[in-house]
């Protein structure tokens, strides 16, 4: 007999107002496709929570800055990364010649899976000694980034212009490169600065 549920606790809440902010950002996003892909991650991530992680133990560092992630990442999707509020408004104080937001989507990309692979790897026991865990998450965050590119890639192959919103590089020829930094940045420094935290959450159990 399957085990019942688990009562609904206060991340179970947060991931239905996490839920409840995706349905709202499809109402009217600035480009359609350009949402769908960028929130394609969020929606796998809230069933895989409904159907299966709320059952695991989970660190509260690692749940709430992937909460964080999902948030940056329904933004982008919303407004399309060229175009988000908040980024135009850096842009124009700061003069800079683009709009940094996505670079702030892609340090999150690697800040948030490092603290999902660091935990995996620990409680799985899969790579012994701190030294190379720091090394294989930071590499698996960068690889992962590289695997993103190459889709961005592949959709402006197939599908052109109507990528452009997606891939979202503002003009920058280096923009891939500038991406998979801001993403190995963010893996190395979530590593540094939070990985003690998560260990001292996860001998907590």
């Amino acid at each position: 007999m399957r085990p019942a549920a688990p009562p609904l606790s206060l991340r179970d809440w947060v991931v239905v107002a996490l839920a409840l902010f995706l349905v709202w950002s499809g109402i009217d996003p600035f480009d359609r496709l350009t949402w769908a892909l960028e929130v394609c991650w969020v929606v796998a991530a809230i069933a895989m929570w409904a159907l299966w992680l709320r059952r695991l133990p989970t660190t509260g560092v690692t749940f709430w800055v992937v909460v964080v992630h999902a948030v940056i990442l329904v933004v982008g999707g919303i407004y399309t990364y060229a175009h988000v509020p908040i980024g135009l408004w850096v842009q124009e104080w700061m003069g800079r010649p683009r709009n940094d937001y996505d670079r702030l989507g892609h340090f999150i990309q690697g800040f948030a899976p490092a603290l999902i692979w660091r935990e995996v790897f620990i409680r799985k026991a899969i790579v012994a000694g701190r030294g190379w865990l720091s090394v294989v998450v930071v590499g698996m965050c960068l690889a992962f980034s590289a695997l993103f590119e190459l889709l961005e890639f592949a959709s402006a192959l197939l599908l052109g212009e109507d990528s452009i919103n997606f891939l979202g590089a503002q003009g920058d020829v280096w923009d891939a490169q500038w991406d998979m930094l801001f993403c190995m940045v963010g893996a190395a420094m979530a590593v540094a600065m939070l990985g003690p935290m998560q260990d001292r959450q996860i001998a907590q159990g």
